[in-house]
């Protein structure tokens, strides 16, 4: 795809107490809740959030997703949540990158793929619906 940084959402989330495990990190599986907070963001960018997902007639689980944990983050360190629209032809892939807000250094890695499904019949949809293409001006 060209031109990725149109079709990018940056968030910053400060980490909580709540957050970390026994040994004081950011817990495993938090991960995947920062990738969503950076991936709505992303989709309210382009007017395609939850609500108008199902007001357009599609529901867009994913299918798979992956986390390249480099560096453990810590309770209250900032950090930079970036979600970049990477394919979007018969499904979507979000690849995100988490960084460090002060010092700029990566310390996550992932993507998540998603497809179509109609909300009606919840079939899946092996082309990329045309309202999706619309919002995201492709």
């Amino acid at each position: 795809m060209k031109n990725n940084s149109k079709r990018s959402s940056t968030i910053e989330y400060t980490t909580s107490f709540h957050d970390t495990d026994a040994m004081g990190v950011v817990w495993h599986g938090n991960y995947l809740k920062f990738f969503e907070k950076a991936r709505e963001a992303l989709f309210q960018k382009f007017n395609y959030g939850y609500k108008e997902m199902i007001e357009s007639g599609y529901l867009w689980p994913i299918v798979d997703a992956r986390v390249k944990y480099i560096a453990p983050t810590i309770a209250e360190q900032t950090l930079q949540i970036i979600a970049t629209l990477e394919e979007y032809e018969h499904r979507i892939k979000i690849n995100y990158t988490i960084k460090d807000s002060l010092t700029g250094k990566k310390t996550t890695s992932g993507y998540t793929i998603q497809v179509a499904i109609s909300a009606s019949n919840k079939e899946m949809s092996f082309v990329t619906p045309p309202i999706f293409l619309e919002r995201f001006g492709l």
